[in-house]
């Protein structure tokens, strides 16, 4: 089978060669110590595990790449710089102050300061939208007529934006406002948000628009994250006022319009948004965080089969060693089985991950996907 049959039959519950092997990344810090810890074994990786990775015999997937973000972005700005940390805009709006020290391959080892957002009033929207105008033809890449007669006798995944192109109703929001700002808008700003949701939802299916009348995807994200370790950072009853007519909207234009499976990406426990997300028509959860307590095998147990799962790995038993790894892996066999689900560890792999570990992983994952 190739890595387009064997990721469909996967979704489709049917049996293949082997299930489809995936991952997500690495933080840089994680780099550095495999470069480090084996730097022959590395050598020829791409680090770009979205698409492939040769080596770890990753299956290959590939993306349309358009651009959703602004058109201008803001103006990147450097406020205030020391020795030990950057305040700066960055291309978003945002301010943000970052500490400089412990940053490897564009990975900082500590959360950044949010200090300031674009949107602090209603009456800073418009100028959101005005940097968000769909019908722009630099949102698709020059080359898309010719990628696009290329992808048609595709053997493997083709996606509709790339991880994070697409973010979701609330991620957007919390970018425009921060969360606290956001968390307070919803009550606060209620005829503002009502708009924000509809323009958002507009923009994307007029972005999307041109490239899905040429060609069918197997499947799209929408990053949201709007879930903590505890629950969601919005209620249901929050969801369901102001972002689930728009996200059923989006889904239904997606599957009319040749997209196979729409997916949602959240960290954190977003539990009780499960039946939203279904009732929406969302096809895909991912990455269920297990240190949120997010269990695969409870999900299908609740949810059913039409939700697919992916992810599931819980990245905190990868440092504990060979057994710890097996026993962890041979938990999921049942779900790998039974299809609708791709095991992937549940976010980028942590620098307290050895290459010895993560390699012995791999070989163990591989073993799981085969059947053996």
């Amino acid at each position: 089978m190739n890595d387009l049959e064997r990721f469909l039959a996967c979704m489709d519950y049917q049996s293949g060669d082997r299930r489809p092997n995936h991952e997500l990344g690495v933080w840089g810090q994680t780099r550095d110590r495999w470069e480090h810890e084996a730097p022959q074994a590395v050598r020829g990786f791409t680090w770009s595990w979205f698409d492939d990775e040769p080596d770890l015999k990753l299956d290959r997937r590939e993306y349309i790449n358009v651009n959703y973000d602004f058109i201008p972005p803001f103006e990147p700005q450097v406020i205030e710089e020391t020795e030990h940390y950057l305040i700066a805009r960055n291309t978003k709006g945002i301010v943000t102050k970052a500490l400089k020290t412990g940053t490897t391959y564009g990975t900082r080892a500590s959360m950044d300061e949010f200090i300031g957002f674009p949107v602090e009033r209603p009456e800073d929207f418009p100028e959101i939208k005005r940097r968000l105008v769909a019908a722009l033809p630099q949102r698709y890449p020059g080359d898309l007529d010719r990628c696009i007669e290329r992808w048609r006798s595709r053997i493997c995944p083709l996606a509709l934006g790339r991880n994070c192109d697409i973010t979701g109703f609330y991620w957007r929001a919390r970018e425009f406002m921060g969360t606290e700002n956001l968390s307070y808008a919803w009550y606060d700003y209620p005829a503002l948000m009502d708009e924000m949701m509809e323009f958002f939802a507009d923009m994307v299916i007029e972005v999307s628009r041109p490239v899905l009348e040429k060609i069918d995807v197997e499947y799209v994200v929408f990053n949201e994250d709007f879930a903590m370790k505890t629950g969601p950072l919005l209620s249901p009853e929050t969801y369901r006022r102001f972002i689930f007519a728009h996200m059923k909207r989006l889904v239904e234009f997606f599957h009319s319009h040749g997209v196979r499976y729409v997916a949602l990406d959240s960290d954190g426990d977003p539990t009780v948004l499960v039946p939203l997300l279904m009732d929406a028509g969302v096809d895909v959860l991912w990455p269920m965080e297990r240190a949120s307590n997010v269990d695969p095998r409870e999900w299908r147990k609740r949810f059913g089969k039409s939700l697919r799962l992916w992810g599931g790995v819980d990245k905190r038993v990868l440092p504990r060693g060979r057994q710890a790894i097996r026993e962890h892996l041979r938990e999921l066999a049942g779900l790998v089985d039974e299809g609708g689900f791709i095991p992937t560890i549940d976010h980028t792999v942590p620098p307290d991950v050895s290459w010895d570990n993560f390699r012995f992983y791999m070989d163990e994952k591989l073993a799981l996907l085969e059947g053996r």
